[in-house]
């Protein structure tokens, strides 16, 4: 069964396998619990990395919750 991959509460940023806290944002909560995602390759040209405030390349989880 694959593994859930953790997303960062703050970021939205779906982490590596094996990666249980955020980079860009160490003390923020990370969860399992997300839903939907967008890769973003280049940010400053993306409509939706403006949308989500997204400044830097990556694997977004459109929705995360944290409880």
């Amino acid at each position: 069964m694959a593994k859930i991959p953790f997303a960062c509460a703050e970021c939205h940023l779906v982490l590596e396998d094996g990666v249980d806290q955020c980079p860009r944002n160490p003390s923020a909560q990370v969860s399992t619990d997300h839903q939907g995602y967008v890769i973003i390759m280049n940010p400053a040209r993306s409509e939706i990395a403006k949308r989500l405030g997204v400044e830097l390349p990556g694997k977004y989880a459109l929705k995360v919750s944290n409880r």
